[in-house]
């Protein structure tokens, strides 16, 4: 395995054995499994409680918007420390483009203050 190819090669080789070894898993889990179908294994279960009512609930809006608040300050964290540690291998340039990065993360910031989302009450 030399020359340019013989990298990709092993990564092809690696690539089909673990293909194979997912796909042998399958297999003896079709193969091993019991397969006896009954009413009870054919209904609805969730967390140990039994379906009662409608299929249709109801969810909170507040929810979507502690998800949207975290990935503001998780894409802030990603994205900022890496560039911290290179900043003077960059240049100016960077200065700007991360600026511009951070002023549309503050605008989710400012849009999150604005309708009371960081308020504790």
């Amino acid at each position: 395995m030399h020359g340019y190819f013989g990298g990709y090669t092993l990564v092809a080789l690696l690539g089909l054995v673990g293909v194979g070894f997912v796909m042998i898993g399958f297999a003896a889990n079709r193969l091993l499994r019991p397969w006896r179908h009954s009413e009870a294994k054919l209904l609805t279960y969730e967390s140990g409680v039994d379906p009662v009512g409608e299929d249709w609930a109801q969810s909170q809006v507040r929810y979507y918007v502690y998800a949207f608040l975290y990935v503001v300050f998780a894409v802030d964290a990603v994205f900022l420390f890496p560039w911290a540690t290179v900043f003077a291998a960059l240049g100016w340039v960077s200065v700007g483009e991360m600026g511009v990065f951070i002023g549309f993360l503050a605008v989710g910031l400012v849009y999150a203050w604005r309708q009371g989302v960081l308020t504790w009450t």
